[in-house]
């Protein structure tokens, strides 16, 4: 028996457009292919989706020589009741790191080179030298009690005195000077090995054995992040074994490794629970309406060659893919779908129709939607914004290969016939009947009391809808990963944030003045709490000024030489030598040059910023850690122009705003668009018919966002784009249908099959992308609801 529509006379021209079709689908493959091979990859880090951070010069070398410092680095407190045991497991594990250098470099503990370093470096510039104590105890001529500390170092068999420092340094000043370089370190270096010690409740000791390694490779990349997790594993392993029977060795991570590898781990147990029930759901859906596998088929085909239109498009336009793309880009799924239940739907409807009568039945209403969609997402991909961009070009060239598959390929590829089933088509239209009963003219109160309702719940839920920006609330790790971080950061006086003081000044000298200058707010800041550290160059680097005033001070010492070393009772034959010594050094002073280019000072030199052909004023940096009130360091620190707090986590955060804002209103204009394109299809009334369905869906899912405390964030924004598309879908495909009920099974079907790929994403521990499905959640629920009353507004009012 012939299918109803077709004949032999077509079947050419069928099988022209589906080779037409293999032909575009074949010359996409090769393109992506090579693409691929020519270097096109995937992206994985999320500040590349976001618009550059145009800083000067100076702050963008500030930056990156803070990232290059702080990136990928991890620290591991080895910790036990015994200080021994704890050096001897981080020295093993220092050992087990650095056997494979292809994993992690720079693999280090406390550095006693380091510490001889300085002092070899310091020890002959010791007369310009003086701690802010040392300062005014000589400028009040109590030079009595700088004796008595001297003194009491002499006699104290645990002091740090020896005749040699005596006879070079009789008030013992210098020793002093060093301790004062870190006042706030709470490590000390034993054999090598930076050792913390805290006490619990009990008012017993823990030793704390921290070890620092630096990884190859970002902690972000799949590869890396596992090579790195696997090494640390081995080690710490091997660590334990080697333990004595009975003692009990506990290990604090921290790093954004660890951080990475959680949400890494969070990510596969969602993809294979939430994606396993979606697609158990979405092949139970299709098996209930058709009682066939070659709908589910045919959609998997369109879904693959639309998403293969996506990614050569997307790497022929950026030369790369970014994750976040694919996760935000694969919702053109939810319309790209859309197309194959509109198709089977209408071949359910007339099952003696063939193929290509079902195409040319849904042909105005699925090019209408392409044309209205891709112009959407035009505009988004308009704005500087790569990741919007990404998500457009993505979007767009999907739906058009989710097209041109429908109209080339479904003649041909989907022309066998279905089984019959009324069912699915009956319930369709009782659903329409009803829906029709509540449009009647006579159920006025009903329209009024529903329309309210939609009102005060919009209104109610918008007023109390609030913006959350700050890109640290989307990352909330296991709480074992944050607290091993607290507790290590503690060990380490609060560690090292990523934000910083920047200082600048015209030149060297000035630049060191302003680093002393703020010495003082620092201390007090530190005292307060706001702060846990800083490392302040001041404290390594006196300037020219400062040094002068320390040797001028040290001449009150040196002048009364004779006095005071017969006050200590030290031979006084000392005195002509140290005399002589103060007297040579006149003439030495410590440059940033010199300090910079020794031992002592390379540790140094990231946070020393030279003068430059595109920067002409000298830099510092500042690095602060344990920062527990960032408002009361900005206010502190706002007094001095040239002084500044550089904090890009707040700058990353000030951009997701600024996007999450463009976005709603790409969104409004997206709307504005549609309703153009359709007032020239229906006119200017019924146009406003089918577009208040996605509107009145936006604004109701904002509304009941609001009322579930969801802050709203640039994640929300993109994810009312899609509910934007889908329910412009929903409405052109009612309001070009003259029956209804095949339309209404297929936005059914479609309304069910994205809420299960994408709805279940709400369920998600990883914010981003639960608030991307609890909006999409709420968004098609709603778009669902209110599509079917486009179709009796259009048949009433036509």
């Amino acid at each position: 028996m012939m299918i109803k529509g077709s004949n032999p006379a077509g079947q050419g021209s069928i099988k022209r457009k589906a080779m037409i079709w293999f032909a575009l689908v074949f010359c996409a493959f090769m393109l992506g292919a090579y693409q691929l091979n020519q270097g096109a990859k995937i992206q994985s880090d999320i500040l590349a989706m976001l618009p550059e951070i145009h800083e000067e010069a100076l702050t963008q070398v500030a930056l990156e020589r803070v990232e290059s410092q702080l990136a990928d680095r991890v620290y591991i407190a080895l910790q036990a009741s015994s200080e021994a045991q704890a050096i001897d497991s981080a020295q093993l594990l220092l050992t087990q790191l650095r056997t494979d250098k292809n994993v992690f470099t720079d693999v280090k503990s406390g550095d006693i080179d380091s510490v001889r370093a300085l002092n070899q470096f310091y020890f002959p510039h010791r007369f310009s030298l003086l701690t802010a104590n040392q300062q005014t105890l000589i400028e009040n001529k109590q030079l009595a009690r700088l004796e008595a500390n001297a003194l009491a170092q002499l006699y104290n068999a645990f002091g740090y005195a020896n005749s040699e420092l005596i006879s070079q340094d009789p008030l013992l000043l210098y020793p002093d000077t060093l301790k004062a370089m870190a006042p706030t370190q709470k490590v000390k270096v034993a054999q090598g090995i930076l050792v913390s010690t805290t006490h619990n409740d009990l008012g017993q000791s823990y030793y704390s054995a921290i070890v620092m390694a630096k990884g190859v490779g970002s902690a972000f990349n799949p590869q890396s992040q596992q090579q790195q997790i696997n090494k640390l594993t081995e080690s710490i392993a091997v660590v334990r074994a080697q333990l004595p029977t009975g003692v009990e060795l506990k290990v604090l991570k921290a790093g954004a490794l660890f951080h990475a590898s959680a949400a890494t781990l969070q990510a596969k147990k969602e993809v294979s629970s939430l994606g396993l029930a979606s697609l158990i759901g979405v092949i139970a859906l299709v098996w209930w309406a058709f009682r066939s596998m070659m709908p589910l088929l045919i959609a998997s085909l369109t879904i693959a060659t639309s998403l293969l239109f996506a990614v050569v498009a997307t790497l022929s336009l950026f030369g790369e893919l970014h994750l976040l793309t694919l996760v935000f880009g694969t919702s053109l799924i939810g319309i790209a779908i859309d197309f194959s239940f509109h198709f089977y739907c209408e071949r359910l409807e007339q099952a003696d129709s063939s193929a290509s009568v079902a195409v040319t039945k849904v042909f105005p209403a699925a090019t209408l939607a392409l044309i209205t969609t891709v112009l959407a997402y035009s505009a988004i991909g308009m704005t500087p914004f790569p990741g919007m961009q990404q998500v457009a070009i993505f979007c767009a060239a999907g739906l058009i290969g989710a097209y041109i598959t429908l109209v080339l390929a479904y003649p041909f590829i989907a022309n066998s016939r279905l089984p019959h089933r009324p069912l699915p088509l009956r319930l369709a239209q009782q659903y329409l009947d009803k829906i029709a009963v509540l449009s009647q003219q006579g159920n006025t109160s009903w329209w009024r009391t529903g329309l309210l309702g939609i009102a005060l719940v919009t209104a109610l839920g918008l007023s109390q809808l609030q913006t959350d920006d700050d890109i640290r609330n989307l990352q909330q790790s296991p709480n074992d990963v944050v607290s091993q971080e607290a507790q290590l950061r503690l060990l380490l006086s609060g560690g090292t944030d990523n934000q910083f003081i920047l200082v600048r000044a015209p030149n060297a000298q000035a630049l060191l003045q302003q680093l002393e200058a703020i010495k003082p707010t620092l201390n007090k800041l530190t005292q307060d709490g706001v702060i846990g550290n800083a490392i302040n160059l001041a404290n390594y680097l006196p300037s020219q000024t400062t040094q002068a005033t320390n040797y001028r001070l040290q001449g009150e010492i040196y002048h009364n030489i004779d006095h005071i070393l017969a006050k200590m009772g030290l031979a006084p034959e000392l005195a002509s030598d140290l005399r002589q010594q103060y007297q040579q050094a006149a003439a030495l002073t410590i440059t940033p040059e010199a300090f910079f280019n020794s031992p002592a000072g390379q540790l140094f030199s990231p946070l020393w910023l030279p003068a430059s052909n595109q920067e002409r004023d000298f830099g510092a940096i500042v690095l602060l850690g344990g920062i527990s009130n960032i408002d009361t360091l900005q206010q502190a620190l706002a007094t001095t122009s040239s002084v500044q707090l550089v904090d890009k986590v707040a700058d990353i955060s000030h951009v997701m705003a600024k996007y999450r804002s463009l976005t709603l209103w790409l969104l409004l204009l997206s709307l504005l668009i549609a309703w153009g394109i359709f007032s020239m299809r229906f006119g200017v009334r019924l146009a406003l018919y089918v577009t208040a369905v996605p509107a009145t869906s936006a604004l109701l899912t904002l509304g009941l966002l609001g009322l579930l405390g969801s802050g709203l964030t640039l994640f929300h924004a993109l994810a009312l784009i899609l509910v934007f598309g889908i329910g412009v879908d929903y409405s052109l495909f009612f309001a070009e249908a003259k029956q209804g009920r095949a339309v209404m099974m297929a936005v059914f079907m479609s309304a069910c099959s994205t809420l299960l790929a994408f709805g279940l994403l709400a369920f998600s521990q990883t914010p981003a992308i639960h608030y991307f499905g609890l909006t999409l959640l709420l968004g098609i629920g709603c778009t669902f609801l209110l599509s079917p009353f486009v179709h009796n507004f259009i048949r009433t009012h036509k």
